[in-house]
């Protein structure tokens, strides 16, 4: 872990307090009228980490909580909240973390460096996803493009808005709510979903 990574670390308690208190990266958005997806997400695939490709159709049954993650930001320390609530939920839930460099240059290691951080720092076991673009444009991928386009999911337009923005899928495949950054992994508002 480097100097600024351990920083980042030390400081994420009071980014987390702060941003509750003034509302930043708090959004939370829901499938209110429950409106099914227009294209399965089951049909979707991606590439792991290690370069497996992974069906989404494996996850049928189970929730699946996706987050686009970075090793340098000030939300980095969700990655232990996202194994621990990975861990709690172990029998309905999935979690899909999908490293990107979109904000400010905060992913730009290699994946073998990103596995190995996530592993020794924060004892990572959920999938990790090959890094790829998250934000709207021509690089994004097709998994991004499905949670960000209510043509594909049926009713959410947001595309992540920072690092460790998540997107919950319950287990029929319909995208149910969006959660800015600054919602914590193991927060009320995620954990009565589950």
């Amino acid at each position: 872990m480097t100097a600024k990574q351990k920083v980042l670390r030390a400081i994420y308690p009071a980014l987390m307090k702060a941003g509750k208190w003034l509302g930043v990266n708090a959004t939370i958005a829901k499938n209110e009228e429950h409106i099914l997806p227009a294209e399965s997400l089951y049909e979707l695939t991606a590439v792991a980490n290690n370069g497996i490709h992974i069906s989404f159709n494996n996850f049928r049954g189970k929730k699946i909580l996706i987050v686009n993650t970075a090793s340098d930001c000030g939300y980095t320390a969700q990655l232990q909240e996202l194994e621990t609530l990975k861990e709690l939920y172990v029998d309905k839930l999935v979690i899909l973390g999908f490293p990107s460099n979109d904000f400010k240059e905060q992913e730009q290691g290699s994946d073998e460096e990103i596995a190995s951080f996530c592993l020794l720092n924060y004892k990572i076991r959920f999938l990790l996803m090959k890094k790829t673009a998250v934000i709207k444009g021509d690089q994004q991928d097709p998994v991004y493009q499905w949670l960000s386009d209510k043509q594909k999911n049926g009713w959410n337009e947001k595309a992540p808005e920072w690092n460790f923005s998540k997107y919950l899928i319950n287990e029929d495949g319909v995208l149910t709510h969006y959660f800015g950054p600054g919602v914590s992994p193991l927060s009320n508002d995620i954990q009565k979903q589950l």
